[in-house]
């Protein structure tokens, strides 16, 4: 009965054929390594620029790793976490201290940005071929993005991650089993809490998405899932908890001070920043520093899309089906609730002082609408995607009419009922909407990346300026300068550049005590009849410094190296 019978081996018998990353997958992993490469060089060019604030954060970072202190906030301030000086504090304990440390935990936060936002792509539905193109904007980096991204000088580099992870958590929160959620509660509350503490930038986006599981899951917030989040929530804001109560100070004054000083600007400013200046700046399609009329063409573009996507998501919401559950509501609440988080931060900068005072440099407050991007590019898919459709239709259609002729058209009211499809007005509008989605899109990318040209055209001179400060640490040490005054710009970046062997201490243009985010440098500075004086060529505290070089007794002598002037007590 068994003569005959082999047994083969199971490689044999059952090959395996190796599993393969589907094309825009494997496009969008590509695309992504290469948005976290160009910031990684950029980081060894020393773009962006560094400055005293992101040295306050280095500071920190260098006084955990010694163990010396353990700040809760921002040097000089009662808010602002310091988280990123925790993060980069083991680095600065390994390799000493640098600007190329502290940001590396800044890049890989970007990178964690980058996977986040993919996957929240595709669990709103997006296909693979959109989540692409969510990664494509996301890895061009004109130059305000990368200093968003980059720059450890408090709060924003973790702000994006962090809110595209409490919406990957919403959506699961919405459609996993009751069992599986409390892990996911306790993560929503421990990010929310860090973010209250660290920067509450993003807190529209943590009220639409609370609000929209408070209505999808109100009765298990009533039970266990509340009690783990509000524990969660707490631990997460501890660190401002305990200092609000040790010191009797209310975090949020701080903050909403913080939001422009001196005279109230008009709403004429304020919506300009705002509205026109602020979203091209903070999504990426502005040049260094400024944003050419051309470049505003986003202005435009930006509310449109956000009431599109939003009236689409709504439209999703009634339309649809089934119970709260389903994946298709789902994906149309959290869209939703991501495009009032973005239109939240936008009118919460809009009143702000800062929308109209200093629209260039304060637009760093609406980086977060990156956040927002996957329910934002909706409409255009969608529409991109019908218009695909309409051809791929139409062209099964006349392929099916000619495959059918053998050898002439035998059925011409088949290829009249496709011509008058193609043109009914619902067809018409159909095409140019997906034109216009595609000529948006093009208009992105193809702003984008003239933006992020011009970064790298920049990058010589950023090093350049980074070179001659490196020429002015090395030459201090050299004289054995060991205590210094000179300006805010000028202080913390020196301080730790040297790992405080050099101490400075800020003063104003007219030689008066400026704003020390830290007083021991100040007193230790006042202590040493040795101190030197150190300015920008050029600068009005150069200037008024050079009024008191010369032979007499007391007068300074000058010492100048590489765009800098160091003026030394005459003994």
């Amino acid at each position: 009965m068994t003569a005959g019978v082999r047994e083969e081996p199971r490689e044999t018998a059952h090959p395996r054929t190796p599993r393969r990353l589907p094309l825009p997958t494997l496009l969008a992993l590509l695309v992504g390594f290469a948005g976290v490469g160009y910031r990684l060089a950029l980081l060894f060019a020393d773009v962006p620029p560094t400055n005293s604030d992101e040295a306050t954060m280095g500071l920190a970072a260098l006084h955990i790793a010694r163990g010396d202190d353990f700040p809760i906030w921002f040097y000089g301030q009662a808010y602002m976490g310091t988280l990123e000086a925790y993060l980069a504090a083991p680095l600065v304990a390994l390799a000493g201290p640098s600007v190329l440390v502290l940001r590396l935990p800044t890049l890989a936060l970007y990178a964690s940005f980058l996977l986040l936002s993919w996957r929240l792509t595709r669990r709103l539905g997006g296909d693979r071929w959109y989540a692409l193109l969510v990664v494509a904007v996301l890895a061009l980096g004109s130059d305000r993005v990368v200093k968003n991204q980059l720059i450890a000088g408090g709060g924003y580099p973790e702000l994006n991650p962090a809110g595209a992870a409490l919406a990957l958590l919403t959506v699961g929160l919405c459609l996993t089993g009751a069992g599986a959620r409390l892990p996911r509660w306790a993560a929503w509350g421990l990010i929310c809490g860090v973010l209250l503490w660290v920067d509450p930038l993003i807190l529209p986006y943590v009220l639409t998405l609370g609000a929209l599981l408070v209505a999808r899951r109100w009765r298990e917030l009533a039970g266990r899932a509340g009690v783990v989040l509000t524990g969660a929530l707490l631990l997460g804001a501890a660190p401002m908890l305990v200092d609000s109560i040790g010191h009797g100070r209310n975090p949020a004054t701080a903050v909403l001070a913080a939001g422009g000083t001196g005279a109230p600007s008009d709403w004429a400013d304020r919506l300009h920043g705002a509205l026109v200046l602020g979203p091209s700046l903070a999504t990426g399609f502005c040049s260094p520093g400024r944003c050419a009329t051309w470049q505003l063409w986003w202005a435009v573009a930006f509310p449109v899309l956000l009431v599109l996507a939003a009236l689409t998501a709504w439209h999703t919401l009634r339309r649809v089906g089934g119970g709260p559950g389903s994946a298709e509501r789902v994906s149309a609440g959290v869209r939703l609730a991501l495009l009032g988080g973005a239109a939240g931060v936008i009118a919460a900068y809009a009143v702000s002082n800062a929308a109209g005072q200093t629209p260039i440099e304060s637009s760093r407050y609406l980086s977060c609408l990156a956040v927002a991007l996957p329910a934002l590019f909706w409409p255009l898919w969608q529409a991109a995607r019908t218009l695909a459709a309409h051809r791929l239709t139409a062209q099964r259609q006349f392929a099916e009419v000619a495959a059918s002729g053998e050898g002439g058209y035998r059925h011409p009211p088949d290829v009249e009922s496709i011509k008058a499809t193609g043109g009914r007005p619902a067809g018409r509008m159909a095409r140019m909407a997906g034109v216009g989605a595609l000529a948006v899109v093009a208009g992105v990318l193809g702003t984008g990346v003239a933006a992020t040209v011009d970064v790298v055209r920049t990058a010589p001179d950023v090093h350049a300026e980074a070179d001659r400060h490196r020429s002015l640490v090395d030459t201090l040490g050299a004289l054995g300068v060991r205590n210094v005054r000179g300006g805010y710009w000028t202080c913390n970046r020196l301080t730790y550049a040297t790992g405080e062997n050099v101490v400075c201490a800020v003063v104003d243009d007219d030689l008066s005590p400026g704003f020390d985010r830290l007083p021991a440098y100040r007193r230790e500075v006042a202590a040493d009849p040795d101190a030197a004086w150190v300015a920008p060529v050029g600068s009005p505290l150069a200037a008024r410094l050079d009024e008191r070089v010369g032979a007499e007794s007391g007068a300074l002598d000058v010492v100048t190296v590489a765009g800098w002037r160091i003026y030394l007590p005459r003994r």
